[in-house]
């Protein structure tokens, strides 16, 4: 199925706002978020010769939109090479007993799916997800929202190795199921 292109000034009414709330939840500072839609649709009027229409004019805007908070990622970590504070990881003594295991008991957990369709899970998990440093956000973001794989999120984020990043991962996923634990679990 063939897709026509909708006038170009009717793009902000029509997908302004899927594009900002898709773009905030990435980056999550509403300024670059508004900058990112206006790239996006800049680029997008440049490039709309090559609409083929195969897609939906949302998914090819939402795609243009991906490919420039991509370039913002590798941006701000080209501009701000940083490696992670100390003080910015969890103590993992907090989650694990003696002999390894966790402390939490994850076996209330039974239906992630059925939980996963329950707003406010979604509402906790977004509230968690903010309260990770803004680099391990970037990092969920992109690795679990957006499937970047993991050479590129290396790339982006200037993160020498893939043992890093695995580090880097686990321990952004220790804080959220910590998180999840305390506002979600537990409720």
């Amino acid at each position: 199925m063939m897709h026509k292109m909708s006038d170009p000034d009717q793009w902000i009414p029509l997908y302004g706002d899927i594009l900002y709330r898709y773009s905030i939840g990435r980056v999550r500072y509403p300024d670059v978020a508004e900058d990112l839609v206006q790239e996006t649709l800049l680029a997008a009027l440049k490039a709309r010769e090559n609409y083929a229409g195969q897609a939906s004019e949302q998914t090819w805007l939402i795609g243009i939109l991906k490919h420039k908070i991509i370039d913002y990622f590798r941006k701000v970590s080209r501009d701000k090479t940083q490696e992670l504070e100390d003080h910015l990881i969890a103590d993992e003594d907090d989650y694990f007993n003696q002999q390894g295991g966790w402390k939490i008991d994850f076996s209330q957990w039974s239906q992630p799916d059925k939980s996963m369709e329950q707003e406010q899970f979604i509402k906790t998990l977004q509230a968690c997800i903010d309260k990770l440093p803004p680099r391990m956000a970037q990092l969920f973001m992109l690795r679990e929202l957006d499937d970047v794989k993991n050479e590129e999120i290396c790339e982006l984020m200037s993160i020498s190795t893939q043992n890093n990043l695995w580090v880097m991962l686990s321990r952004m996923r220790v804080q959220l199921r910590h998180c999840l634990d305390i506002n979600w679990i537990s409720q």
